[in-house]
């Protein structure tokens, strides 16, 4: 489970860079934090339990986060 924290650092790496050659600072910013936050989870060696728990506290907080911007923001 911790390497696969340690490849969704990866790929969030990956879409940071892909919006700083568009010139989006803000999001690059946004997925820039997620690597350092998935990455150095990845490094802490806990049990899968702990892993699920965060994984599913990261899903909860995000579609929350995307429903209230495309809700509140977005008309």
């Amino acid at each position: 489970m911790d390497r696969m924290f340690r490849v969704l650092g990866f790929w969030t790496f990956v879409i940071a860079i892909m919006f700083l050659a568009g010139d989006m600072i803000i999001p690059a910013a946004l997925f820039a934090v997620q690597t350092i936050l998935f990455v150095g989870l990845g490094y802490m060696r806990l049990n899968e339990r702990t892993y699920m728990y965060l994984f599913g506290g990261y899903m909860f907080i995000s579609f929350i986060g995307m429903v209230g911007y495309s809700t509140f923001m977005m008309h």
